[in-house]
């Protein structure tokens, strides 16, 4: 991982980032975070938060945040605000598909809570609807062999699982926070996403971020990636010095000179 000054961002149109410890520090965004996003967007560049985050937890602040859209739930659901207008929500599996599956999930998460000591549902559980979510740093600290345990199960049943700074998600399908990238740039704006990889930067803070990190060529992690730096396969390029909601403020701020 290089210092984020190394990076030249001279071409950017668009900011794919995480929100977890990315854009918030101790679960809130921060005044210097909120004002990166609308500093970017007043430049006219794109940005989309990508989140492991349910669609219900997401709802108001893809309704008062200056972005584009929220991808949701890894991947499999948007919302999309455009002024004047309801809230849109968009999905990337059909309505018999998310039911199906839906019911599934359930099962799952009632046997990792009952054979996994400790193992409990995130408190944003209510709001998810493609997935579901295993609380082990924000609520409950479970041990990384818990952890371990949890994505075990989830694959064991067919899942894909993943780990992200606060919770262990699992779900069925093949959609991913890159899969959802490359469905919102294309159902919002009708470009190909892989065509203009050098035009877009994510980042992000955690093991989760990984499809995005090894994916994009301008791909950055705030200062707390590492933390997670032994468990990268695939790390961010860049780096910022700050943490959290200062590190993506210094993000922005990077991006914006280099388009001065």
């Amino acid at each position: 991982m290089r210092p984020l000054v190394e990076w030249q961002p001279d071409e950017t149109i668009g900011v794919f980032t995480d929100i977890d410890d990315t854009l918030t520090t101790e679960g809130a965004i921060t005044p210097d975070a909120l004002q990166a996003l609308a500093d970017l967007k007043a430049a006219g560049l794109h940005v989309v938060p990508v989140t492991g985050r349910p669609v219900g937890w997401s709802e108001p602040f893809a309704q008062s945040w200056p972005v584009d859209a929220i991808v949701a739930e890894n991947g499999a659901v948007a919302l999309v605000h455009t002024d004047g207008q309801p809230l849109r929500k968009l999905y990337q599996q059909e309505a018999g598909t998310r039911s199906a599956n839906f019911a599934r999930m359930q099962q799952v998460l009632s046997r990792i809570e009952r054979e996994i000591p400790g193992a409990q549902r995130s408190h944003d559980s209510a709001g998810r609807e493609t997935d579901i979510a295993i609380d082990h740093s924000e609520f409950t600290r479970l041990p990384p062999t818990a952890i371990d345990a949890v994505v075990q199960l989830m694959q064991s049943e067919g899942m894909t699982a993943t780990v992200s700074s606060i919770h262990i998600n699992g779900w069925y399908g093949t959609h991913d926070k890159l899969s959802g990238a490359r469905w919102i740039v294309r159902e919002l704006f009708g470009r190909d996403l892989d065509a203009e990889l050098n035009c877009w930067v994510y980042v992000g803070d955690s093991t989760n971020d990984q499809v995005m990190f090894g994916h994009f060529r301008h791909s950055v992690g705030v200062a707390n990636i590492q933390r997670f730096a032994n468990q990268l396969t695939h790390p961010p390029h860049y780096v910022t010095q700050a943490e959290r909601g200062a590190g993506f403020a210094e993000l922005a701020r990077h991006v914006l000179r280099g388009r001065a």
